[in-house]
C-alpha cells in the first residue's frame, strides 16, 4: 500500500491463510504476500524473518529455519511433501529473469519491455532438506531424502537419497533411508510407494 510516496506493510492477518493444520508455529516477524495462496498441514514451524511472494503448499512435520526466503511473485510455486527442513538463509527461487538480451531485467520493468522469466515450481518430495544459506532455482526438485548442503545451488532434478554439494551441486554420498521411512510409518505415515525410488 502506497501512502504519502513511502511503503506501508499492511498488518499481517494468519486468518488470510488458505488452511492451516494442528500444532502450527508461525512467527509473528514473518511476511507472506499471498497469504491466500499458502496451505500449511500440522506439526509446522515458521520461525523469524521468513519472507514469500509464492504459492505455498506444506504437508506435515516441517520446519522452516530464521531468513529463509522463497521469492517468484503470484506464479511462482514451493511444495514441501512433507517430513522438510529449510535451514537459515537459505533462498527458494520460483521465478527469475532469465538474464540474455531478450529484454531489460527487473520487477519495475512494463511487462511488454521485459526480458524472459524462467517460472518452474520448486518441489520438496518427502524428507528432503536444505541446509543453510542454500540456494534453490526455478525448477529445482528434491527427490525423496535428499539433503542440499550448506552453500550449495541447485537447479533442476536430483536422485533419491542423495547429498547434494557445491555450486553447482553434485552428488557426493547415497543415503540409507530404511530407517527413516520405518518411522514414518511408526508415526502412522506411509511411503511404500515411494521407499523404492
Amino acid at each position: 500500500m502506497i501512502t504519502g510516496g513511502k511503503l506501508v506493510d499492511q498488518e499481517y492477518d494468519y486468518k488470510l491463510l488458505n488452511s492451516v493444520g494442528n500444532n502450527v508455529y508461525i512467527n509473528s516477524n514473518i511476511r507472506i504476500r499471498r497469504p491466500e495462496l499458502v496451505s500449511i498441514g500440522s506439526n509446522i514451524a515458521i520461525d523469524w524473518g521468513f519472507y514469500c511472494t509464492t504459492q505455498v503448499t506444506l504437508g506435515d512435520y516441517i520446519h522452516i529455519c530464521p531468513y529463509v526466503t522463497c521469492i517468484g511473485g503470484k506464479d511462482g510455486v514451493l511444495r514441501c511433501a512433507g517430513f522438510n527442513n529449510i535451514a537459515a538463509g537459505a533462498r527458494i527461487i520460483c521465478a527469475s529473469e532469465r538474464f540474455d538480451d531478450s529484454g531489460i531485467f527487473g520487477s519495475m520493468i512494463p511487462t511488454e519491455y521485459r526480458g524472459r522469466l524462467i517460472t518452474e515450481p520448486v518441489i520438496l518430495e518427502p524428507f528432503s532438506n536444505v541446509a543453510t544459506s542454500a540456494v534453490l532455482l526455478p525448477g529445482s526438485h528434491l527427490a525423496m531424502g535428499v539433503l542440499i548442503t550448506i552453500g550449495s545451488v541447485i537447479r533442476g532434478k536430483t536422485e533419491p537419497w542423495t547429498v547434494y554439494s557445491g555450486n553447482p551441486a553434485k552428488p557426493v554420498k547415497k543415503i540409507d533411508g530404511r530407517k527413516i521411512i520405518e518411522n514414518a510409518k511408526k508415526m502412522g505415515y506411509c511411503f511404500d510407494d515411494l521407499a523404492e525410488s
